[in-house]
């Protein structure tokens, strides 16, 4: 290591900040005035209620803070351990996580650019740029980072189920979720996106295989497996409530008319 080491270093190290802000004020710009993503929200298509009860929603904004926690731990174990699969992919999804809990949080205190400094993905961003990753050493500061955002998610997830009157027996399936994760990738000896794929499979079919040949595969894999299990959910609440309403309705109605009968009677 000499002279020449430390310069790149320190080049690499100014670049990632420079990305990373370039990112943020392109994001932060996108989100607050850009018109495409305006039009969108005014929409029906970003509407929940188009598409979910008002309980649910209130369900799937808990399991986000929940979701949000879970994918920090798989970016961790990937920045800590050497598995040789979709590593570009790892490096995006942590530039973009880093990205949104930038955006998301405080930037006022000591404290808070402190955080801002360690959610840096300095070991991706530079990965991604240069092909390799020389300051790879700045990814422990930025899993210690990530723990205090783990802290965090937990905290609002607690705050948001107390607020809405929600009850938390959700945190028990995402521990049985997240345990099944961790000890399937002890046990199997796979890697964190086989083991979440095994898993959500094993949970919502009878499979215990990892789908896909490769990440963006297992991704795939991911989303119609738990995007069917939601919707599965969602249609057995609403023809549930349909049910009850009709029944309720129907109660009411054979109420109304033996008021009236009485009254005629009378």
């Amino acid at each position: 290591m000499g002279i020449g080491w430390v310069f790149v270093s320190i080049f690499h190290i100014l670049v990632a900040i420079g990305f990373f802000t370039a990112l943020a004020y392109i994001a932060k710009y996108i989100v607050n005035k850009g018109r495409l993503i305006a039009r969108f929200k005014k929409s029906r298509l970003s509407n929940p209620q188009e598409y979910f009860p008002s309980e649910e929603i209130f369900l799937l904004k808990q399991v986000f803070y929940l979701i949000v926690i879970l994918v920090i731990i798989m970016i961790c174990l990937y920045l800590t351990f050497d598995w040789n699969e979709g590593f570009n992919f790892i490096y995006l999804l942590d530039t973009v996580v880093s990205l949104y809990l930038a955006l998301k949080m405080d930037k006022d205190s000591l404290k808070d650019k402190v955080l801002l400094f360690l959610l840096i993905p300095f070991g991706s961003i530079t990965a991604l740029l240069f092909g390799d990753s020389i300051v790879a050493l700045l990814d422990l500061t930025h899993i210690i980072g990530y723990l205090y955002f783990i802290k965090v998610y937990f905290r609002k997830f607690i705050d948001y189920s107390e607020n809405n009157e929600l009850g938390i027996a959700i945190i028990l399936l995402f521990g049985i979720i997240l345990v099944s994760f961790l000890f399937t990738i002890l046990v199997e000896k796979v890697s964190p996106m086989d083991s979440i794929t095994m898993v959500s499979n094993a949970f919502t079919s009878n499979s215990f295989d990892a789908s896909g040949k490769n990440i963006i595969g297992k991704l795939n894999s991911l989303v119609l497996a738990w995007s069917g299990f939601i919707l599965s959910g969602v249609g057995t609440a609403t023809l549930a409530a349909s049910i009850v309403n009709r029944y309720v309705s129907r109660q009411f109605g054979e109420m109304k008319d033996l008021v009236k009968k009485k009254k005629e009677e009378k």
